[in-house]
């Protein structure tokens, strides 16, 4: 679960995670705050490793006490079938020409809201998306690598 005040920009080499294909968003990422009074600051590495990227808000000294969530977690819910194409190229036959996203918000480990967004695979280009920039970004890092790990 990536904390919901986090705003992903660039993917984070070297990090200090055994495992990062497994981490929330597909990968370790840069970025900044967007908790209040911390708006646009830079983590140190260590808080993007154990928080941002990784973690409930809850823990995080930077999270306000008074928030609608405390995670988010991503999840592909459609297609199965991505092998051999790139975003922006056309689609042969009736390979998969859209991706879904199933997205949950939770606070104190439980589903808070959900929903899904979906990504049009054939034009690069985004159906349906979030209202929350946040999330809406974390949503296109998280599909990001996804991608990269499928093609």
């Amino acid at each position: 679960m990536a904390c919901p005040y986090f705003m992903p920009l660039h993917k984070l080499e070297g990090g200090s995670w055994p495992h990062p294909a497994r981490l929330p968003l597909g990968a370790g990422w840069r970025g900044h705050c967007t908790a209040p009074g911390h708006e646009g600051k830079v983590p140190p590495q260590d808080v993007l490793e154990a928080f941002c990227n990784l973690g409930y808000a809850s823990s995080c000294p930077w999270a306000p006490r008074e928030r609608a969530w405390d995670a988010v977690r991503f999840a592909v819910c459609a297609p199965q079938n991505l092998n051999g194409r790139a975003s922006g190229q056309s689609v042969p036959g009736n390979a998969a020409c859209t991706i879904r996203l199933r997205y949950v918000c939770e606070r104190d480990h439980r589903p808070v809201t959900d929903g899904e967004l979906e990504f049009d695979l054939a034009n690069a280009r985004w159906l349906r998306q979030h209202d929350d920039p946040r999330l809406q970004k974390m949503a296109e890092c998280f599909l990001e690598t996804y991608l990269k790990k499928k093609i």
